[in-house]
């Protein structure tokens, strides 16, 4: 018998130990390790069994044992040490508030999903997982953010793996009232609620739930409340659930309800507004609207309301092809927003905003990513490779540029050191190191021996091959119900033998089955009697998503050999707290996607700061770091006649690697069984790659390139009652209207010698049709560089030229019309194939680059 609704009742804490609460109801202490300490000792089985939460520990555990710790003076006092800690840490001012200058006295960050602990499952994968780490850093570092997202009741979903290896999905409802929430409420004790209207005169209601994230508040909307109909409290139920109407309710709701929320908590809380609005990829695109919608009932245009909202925010993408995007019926979304949802806003603007207007757009869609670069002044990609990629995929909309000048940066991610480095390495740290920042320490320091770093690795790889068998051998149990788990799972995986680790979400593109192109050969790395292997595989594919489950399959079958099981093997259900040991647990971590289709990866970033080596694909985040001694690169067959040739020379890549270098390399040992060339790597890995893969790192650049531009943009166009945001919206309209008809009427140069030499200084004269507009609204500039067989520049640079003082006459222009003139110098400095062309671009001060409007004149 099933019940209708679940709920947690806590125990009542003696008084003594009130401060608990305090504790447990703040997620700092998921990445704070004495704190967590301090939860474990109140029952340390029962708290690996509830999987490391403080709130659902103190629901189950006996009241007996909390009278007991009440009566024990050195626990009270690690209790209130503890709390006195906390209060510290949210009190004090930390970098933030010592940065010089002015900075956004608050930014939202909005994701539809926040991996933060296993305690909160509110998240999928990767992107879920760096919006989590986001805000814990975000809160180290002390910067005023505040996280928007929504509850989903039964989060992403449980996976299970049936007998034959295939997938299977539940959705287990969630209690928030077990969770470390609380709902937003008045000063009156009523709960905050943001309501949209919808079409058919109904209307979708949201509560908001609040989490305390270290110094930041996230804000989560949930729509399964009363006042709801029964469809309509289904809005937030599942993560990346339903089918496009269900998914376009729910990226409303997070962004026009999440936007609501945050004012209304921001009125609530006596914080200012925010300044910034940073959109975590596409999905809360649409609270630029609601933005937009607040400043025309401020008085402005839909023009002069769409530059404010553009100044103050930033908009990340994560997608590295044109099928991740989020694409809606055009009509659906029209539908949707001829309503009263956004006061002010009319549809066909709004509507234009989403257009896939460039070649080989399609007229029939509404682009969420479109959007969200229309809307974001600030832009940026999440790897150094990926910014290029991005700045590809969506050179659409900047015709006439090449994809170099696409205003698309990139801040590669990072991960957040304390909830991913693994408790031994913390400890050694502050035993031989002195300190527990595992980013900051001198590794190379002879305080930590060979040995030292070594055994610590032995424990940490030790403490997963123990959480690998009792997680197979429940998964065992729930399949066989009463039956006795067979004896070979005990024998599950090596502690001494090299580990290779594979986790993460399984779309086609990860290639999860690359390492089964040759069973055999990995049969026999698996089997080696001398350097043996083993494998650990864990992910998630998409409900929908036949082929991924299909790769799920396949591995599970070719695990369930019996010579192979105890050497290779798939753990269900991939989540945060399975990570934080195989990670740490595993020496080598494996990454082969296709290349240049992984956006970032952050997964090996995890297993680098625990001192794992990286074997992967030079794709997302490695070529920035790969140095040849942090790991190895498995070379890419790009220019391979098909997928299927490209597979198999990556994977006799992937073979050849394991078997000569890899394997070699970790058991070729010391008299005292020590690998010292593979600890030597292990040294160098956390010393060089700890700092740069930490999310405070990614952090602070989010900060200095993105957050503060974005607020000064945004005070400066809101300042004096919109000022320079009207005199923009009518500066655009005028170069929009007029552009048509600018035009290089005709170059002429001079200065170079017959057989032109470096140090030649070449002349240039452009004679240029600015159709009414002034000079001073344009960039008229030489582009030159090397040029190649097919006239396309290459290593460009630019030099603006200078606008004759005296407009040219008919005579003086002869064919080619009234224009005016600008001259210039360029130097040539390099020898080789030298080309340029001359082009014009709009000017303005409150433009970030030339490229921003799209719009571009260049030379015939």
């Amino acid at each position: 018998m099933k019940a209708i609704r679940k709920f947690t009742v806590r125990a009542v804490l003696p008084e003594a130990l009130v401060a608990l609460e305090e504790l447990a109801s703040n997620l700092r202490w998921s990445w704070h390790e004495p704190t967590r300490q301090l939860f474990e000792h109140i029952a340390p089985e029962l708290w690996r069994e509830i999987g490391t939460d403080p709130v659902a520990l103190l629901g189950a555990v006996d009241p007996r044992r909390l009278a007991e710790l009440a009566d024990t003076p050195e626990y009270v006092a690690r209790v209130s040490a503890l709390c006195s800690d906390l209060r510290d840490y949210l009190e004090k001012p930390r970098w933030y508030q010592g940065l010089k200058g002015e900075k956004p006295a608050a930014i939202a960050y909005f994701s539809p999903e926040f991996g933060i602990a296993a305690a909160l499952p509110q998240y999928s994968g990767g992107l879920g997982i760096l919006a989590g780490d986001h805000l814990k850093s975000a809160s180290d570092l002390g910067v005023p953010l505040v996280g928007v997202g929504l509850f989903y009741r039964a989060g992403y979903f449980s996976q299970a793996i049936s007998a034959d290896g295939w997938q299977m999905e539940s959705y287990p409802l969630l209690d928030p009232d077990g969770l470390p929430l609380s709902v937003l409420r008045r000063a009156d004790g009523s709960a905050v609620q943001v309501s949209l209207a919808l079409p058919d005169d109904r209307t979708l209601h949201a509560r908001v739930w609040q989490a305390q994230v270290g110094r930041i508040r996230l804000l989560l909307l949930d729509t399964d409340i009363p006042p709801n109909p029964d469809d309509l409290r289904l809005v937030t139920d599942r993560l990346y659930g339903g089918g496009g109407e269900h998914r376009l309710l729910q990226e409303l709701l997070l962004g026009i309800g999440g936007a609501r929320a945050v004012k209304l908590w921001s009125t609530l809380s006596g914080l200012p507004e925010p300044e910034v609005f940073h959109t975590n990829e596409g999905h809360a695109g649409f609270l630029g609207l609601e933005r937009i919608s607040s400043l025309i009932g401020e008085g402005l245009s839909f023009q002069e309301a769409l530059q404010v909202a553009r100044a103050g925010t930033v908009f990340t993408t994560h997608t590295p092809v044109a099928a991740g995007i989020d694409r809606f019926e055009r009509q659906l979304v029209r539908r949707y927003f001829e309503t009263d949802l956004l006061p002010g806003v009319a549809v066909d603007d709004l509507l234009s905003l989403g257009a896939e207007s460039y070649d080989g757009g399609s007229p029939d869609v509404f682009n969420m990513a479109i959007m969200g670069l229309r809307l974001g002044q600030h832009a940026n990609g999440v790897s150094t490779l990926h910014g290029g990629v991005s700045r590809r995929m969506f050179n659409g909309l900047w015709p006439g540029f090449d994809a170099a000048e696409v205003p698309i940066g990139s801040i590669t991610n990072g991960v957040h050191a304390p909830s991913w480095t693994d408790p031994t390495l913390l400890a050694l740290a502050e035993n031989r190191l002195g300190t527990s920042d595992t980013t900051t320490a001198d590794w190379a320091s002879p305080e930590v021996t060979d040995q030292d770093l070594w055994s610590a690795r032995g424990q940490m790889r030790l403490h997963f091959v123990e959480d690998a068998r009792r997680r197979l051998t429940n998964a065992w149990r729930d399949q066989n119900p009463g039956g006795i788990p067979p004896a070979w799972i005990g024998r599950v995986f090596d502690p001494n033998v090299l580990t290779i680790g594979f986790a993460r979400r399984v779309p086609t593109y990860k290639r999860l089955t690359l390492m089964l192109h040759d069973p055999a050969r990995l049969r026999a790395l698996l089997l080696n009697p001398e350097r043996p292997i083993q494998i650990v595989i864990a992910g998630k594919s998409h409900p929908a998503d036949e082929e991924g489950k299909r790769l799920i399959q396949k591995i599970v079958q070719f695990a369930a050999d019996p010579e192979l099981r105890t050497r290779i093997a798939f753990l269900p259900d991939y989540n945060i707290a399975m990570a934080q040991l195989m990670y740490p647990g595993t020496d080598v971590w494996l990454n082969n996607p296709l290349r240049p289709l992984e956006a970032c990866g952050t997964s090996g970033m995890k297993a680098a700061l625990n001192g794992a080596l990286n074997l992967s694909i030079l794709d997302g985040w490695w070529p920035e770091y790969y140095d040849g001694k942090n790991g190895w690169a498995i070379p890419s067959a790009d220019a391979a006649g098909d997928s299927a040739e490209r597979d198999r020379i990556e994977a006799e890549a992937l073979y050849d690697l394991m078997e000569h270098q890899v394997a070699p390399m970790f058991y070729e040992r010391s008299s005292d069984d020590v690998p010292e060339r593979w600890v030597s790597n292990i040294r160098h890995t956390l010393a060089t790659l700890s700092p740069e893969l930490s999310a405070d790192r990614m952090v602070r650049q989010y900060v200095e390139r993105l957050y503060r531009p974005a607020g000064h943009y945004e005070r400066l166009l809101s300042s004096n009652n919109y000022r320079a945001a009207r005199e923009l919206a009518a500066w655009k309209s005028k170069i929009v209207s007029q552009w048509p008809a600018v035009a290089v009427t005709h170059v002429e140069s001079g200065g170079v010698s017959a057989v032109p030499q470096v140090g030649d200084d070449l002349h240039l004269r452009a004679h240029v049709q600015l159709n009414g507009l002034l000079p001073s609204d344009v960039t008229v500039e030489v582009v030159y560089g090397r040029s190649s067989g097919t006239d396309d520049l290459k290593d460009t640079a630019s030099q603006a030229l200078v606008a004759s003082a005296k407009r040219e006459s008919d005579d003086d222009t002869a064919s080619y019309g009234v224009a005016t003139l600008f001259t210039g110098t360029v130097e040539l400095d390099r020898a080789g194939a030298f080309g340029y062309t001359v082009r014009v671009v709009p000017r303005n001060a409150l433009l970030l680059g030339p490229a921003e409007m799209g719009l571009v004149a260049v030379a015939n």
